[in-house]
């Protein structure tokens, strides 16, 4: 670790305006873990809400409607403004729109926690995942600036953990918290637990987080903003809304539109670059195939990790009638396998590329035979080793694949390409989940058990699993910042 962050070096690219030291001395290990707070926090509020929708239900008299909005809008709108987001903190300072993001995210977080009307609590939840997307990609960014080599990996690794671990708790949390109704206030928790915690954070952020950008000169590409957005919208929000609403032909035509929409975002993209303007996305990534491999590999795993954690959950509270903090305490294997894998693997580094899916896809095969030889009236705990495996693919996989992916960013192009990353695994996460529910509910429908249409869900999350493998394993080594 150094007193100054350095940007990470690429051929042939320009270095990022000097980076300053926080008030207080050099970048430290705090750096890392005020961060890691905000990633933690914002990925945690994605998956926790999923157990209390019937509360807000019951006590907003919220229809279903509105119910799958409080989820669907946050997830949009953070998907679709990473890329934007990340650009804003390459050109006006990552510690700068890392704080505005929480700054704005606990505030939206007071507002769900307040709020007297399905309405006001769905536009505080879009404000939600504004916020979340201006914050999340600086956090790679920052990190890819502060620190190097050796101390990249770990940092890297880290961040996987952090992720992880929010997406593989954040069940369990949700039910603690709501069944503990802390001063009555049931449901509203979930987001009241954030205030005191991202206000710490905020505190912290301008003491021991470096301040580190790009290009000063350079200016936002509003028409790249709004074109990236506009399709990430098309694209992320049939998917996720699609099953529910029984794939209707809008759906259908949003995903036609989305074509188009990112031919022309390319177009402008190419258009901005031979003029000698600052494109939101530098295509000039693209031509490093770690990066342009990797991001593919990125989509292909979160396919395969994201989905399975709505499969998991489903099966075992309407599949098994498990209470939400009964099927959350089921989600402890994963994360036990994942904390433990997270630990180990920046030793093991480079050698084991393409490992962890291929475990990841080990654990889900055992864990699909398991349920079909146990039937419906065994008790669901026989599957613990396999959720234990799953676990520890997930943990050799998510912080090591995705510091492989932009360990050969310049500096300052960091957080920009730390929102494409980001954007990718929360999309690859929704199309997973829309291919996955594609396969469970018809076999639902047409009479299958739980048991039966869990395992058929299962099947295409084997197939992302190895296409990630095999994807990884095509990635150009950039040296010794994979690990």
């Amino acid at each position: 670790m150094t007193t100054e962050a350095q940007p990470a070096p690429a051929a042939g690219s320009s270095s990022t305006r000097p980076t300053t030291a926080p008030p207080g001395g050099a970048a430290s290990w705090a750096t890392l873990l005020v961060v890691l707070t905000g990633a933690f926090i914002t990925v945690l509020d994605y998956f926790i809400v999923n157990v209390a929708v019937p509360s807000i239900q019951s006590d907003l008299g919220a229809s279903t409607a509105q119910a799958q909005l409080v989820i669907i809008g946050y997830g949009v709108a953070f998907t679709a403004g990473m890329i934007t987001g990340g650009r804003l903190g390459d050109l006006y300072g990552r510690r700068r729109m890392y704080a505005l993001g929480l700054a704005l995210f606990t505030l939206a977080s007071l507002a769900c926690g307040i709020a007297g009307s399905p309405e006001a609590l769905i536009a505080a939840r879009v404000a939600q995942g504004i916020a979340a997307a201006l914050l999340v990609p600086q956090v790679l960014g920052i990190l890819s600036s502060t620190y190097e080599g050796e101390q990249r990996g770990k940092a890297f690794n880290a961040y996987g953990l952090a992720v992880g671990l929010a997406g593989v708790f954040g069940q369990l949390v949700g039910g603690v918290l709501i069944s503990s109704d802390i001063a009555g206030l049931g449901w509203r928790t979930i987001f009241l637990i954030n205030l005191p915690v991202c206000a710490v954070a905020l505190l912290l952020t301008a003491r021991v987080v470096p301040e580190s950008r790009g290009d000063g000169r350079a200016r936002l590409d509003l028409v790249g903003a709004v074109l990236v957005t506009v399709a990430l919208v098309s694209v992320v929000y049939p998917l996720v809304q699609g099953h529910e609403s029984g794939w209707p032909v809008w759906g259908w035509a949003a995903l036609a539109a989305a074509v188009p929409l990112f031919w022309l975002f390319v177009a402008h993209l190419r258009r901005l670059t031979r003029q000698g303007g600052s494109p939101l996305v530098d295509l000039a990534l693209f031509r490093q195939r770690s990066f342009s491999v990797g991001l593919v590999a990125l989509v292909s795993y979160f396919m395969a990790m994201g989905s399975f954690f709505f499969l998991l959950a489903y099966f075992l509270q309407q599949g098994r009638g498990y209470s939400p903090l009964e099927s959350g305490l089921l989600f402890l294997p994963l994360g036990i396998g994942y904390f433990g894998a997270s630990l180990l693997s920046a030793r093991i580094g480079p050698r084991a590329t393409g490992l962890g899916p291929v475990m990841l896809g080990v654990g889900y095969v055992l864990l699909g035979v398991l349920v079909l030889a146990l039937g419906e009236g065994t008790s669901a705990l026989w599957t613990i080793p396999a959720l234990l495996v799953a676990g520890l693919g997930m943990g050799m996989t998510t912080g090591p694949l995705t510091g492989a992916v932009l360990a050969g960013v310049a500096g300052e192009h960091a957080a920009s390409a730390s929102g494409a990353v980001n954007t990718m695994q929360e999309g690859g996460a929704a199309l997973g989940v829309a291919i996955a529910g594609t396969v469970f509910f018809p076999a639902l429908a047409r009479g299958d058990s739980y048991g039966e249409a869990f395992v058929l869900g299962l099947v295409p999350l084997v197939v992302f699993a190895g296409c990630a493998a095999v994807l990884w394993r095509r990635m150009r080594p950039v040296g010794r910042d994979l690990g």
